[in-house]
């Protein structure tokens, strides 16, 4: 059987802008950050600097718990670029918090996969500056 594992240092790696710079450095951290209005408490579903609900300019970062389940995934045996090890498991994770977010599934056999499974956020390095949050059966 074969473990979904994190992806190795080396594969491609986003270019953080100053919007989702401080969402990347919280990851450096090991800390999952997401966005919210302060205004209506609408969650950004990506780094912004303007509510898309009510229109505020007052944003912050919060913490996460980095708790929750899964909600879809796939599993990946043949990669899309060499840099890649498979099998691997993109999945979106629905967060305690309430929002859902892309991420990868680790720590588990791809048949172990089953919706609604707990799931807690763990960081691992992409780069010399990335790293990238996973999710593991709890």
């Amino acid at each position: 059987m074969a473990v979904l594992e994190p992806q190795p240092v080396g594969i491609p790696v986003p270019n953080p802008s100053p919007a989702s710079k401080p969402y990347w450095d919280g990851c450096a951290r090991g800390e999952l950050l997401y966005q919210r209005c302060d205004a209506c408490a609408t969650i950004a579903l990506r780094p912004a600097t303007i509510c898309g609900n009510c229109l505020s300019r007052s944003l912050s970062w919060a913490r996460s718990a980095g708790r929750g389940s899964l909600y879809s995934w796939t599993v990946v045996w043949r990669p899309q670029r060499p840099a890649f090890n498979v099998p691997y498991a993109p999945a979106i994770v629905t967060l305690d918090e309430g929002f859902r977010m892309m991420s990868a599934v680790v720590g588990c056999e791809p048949e172990d996969l089953a919706a609604d499974l707990p799931l807690a956020v763990e960081f691992h390095p992409a780069s010399d500056e990335i790293a990238l949050p996973y999710f593991r059966p709890c």
